[in-house]
């Protein structure tokens, strides 16, 4: 029997389908997200109940001791967004996902009591759809609860806490296409290849722009 797939995060697929050439000289540092972005989970926990700013603030600073008091500001801003919309309350949150036949693991940030679930993101909302990267999350999320329930799964929720703006993506099958080729490229990065310089790659401010061909 062929070896098990050595489980790929949405988290690592997200950096590669960014530039696959920033994740393969990063690929051994240690994840650290943002304060931003604690802030913003941190009120995800709270949707759909009153929102609090100082019980929501100093649970973030247990989080995150060292976290920019300039924040509390931030996260005023984002509760005044998030107000101006009706929220479901999480029946469960933190809930790891995985794929055994694609080996992708990851973590879905909400489940509502409908069923649906959602990813909750520290940047502000598009005029219209979701980026891509969150396309990519919620396809690999959807192909990862599909096999684990036998159910098909249409798509999830992206909710961009900063401006209180909630969106369903249906997946597509470009979306899956785009996984998969994501996929590849990350194994063959971990089998040793080193990738090339893609067309579109955010290359400004990159601190690997000198070394990158």
């Amino acid at each position: 029997m062929p070896a098990p797939l050595k489980h790929v995060t949405i988290s690592d697929l997200v950096r590669v389908h960014a530039c696959p050439v920033r994740y393969y000289y990063e690929r051994d540092d240690p994840f650290e997200e943002s304060d931003r972005y604690a802030v913003c989970k941190q009120l995800s926990y709270h949707l759909g109940d009153p929102l609090d700013a100082e019980v929501i603030w100093a649970e973030t600073q247990v989080v995150r001791p060292k976290i920019d008091a300039s924040l509390r500001e931030f996260l005023d801003l984002c509760i005044n967004a998030c107000n101006k919309s009706t929220w479901q309350p999480a029946e469960e949150t933190d809930v790891r996902v995985h794929s055994e036949k694609q080996g992708i693991a990851g973590m879905i940030d909400r489940i509502t009591p409908d069923g649906s679930f959602s990813i909750v993101r520290a940047a502000g909302a598009m005029p219209f759809g979701t980026y891509a990267a969150d396309r990519l999350r919620i396809a690999a999320i959807a192909l990862c609860l599909e096999e684990m329930t036998g159910e098909v799964v249409k798509g999830g929720h992206v909710e961009y806490i900063p401006d209180g703006v909630s969106r369903f993506h249906a997946v597509q099958p470009r979306d899956r296409r785009q996984l998969i080729a994501t996929l590849h490229k990350v194994r063959s990065i971990q089998d040793g290849d080193i990738p090339v310089h893609p067309l579109n790659a955010p290359c400004v401010r990159c601190k690997y722009m000198e070394k990158c061909d």
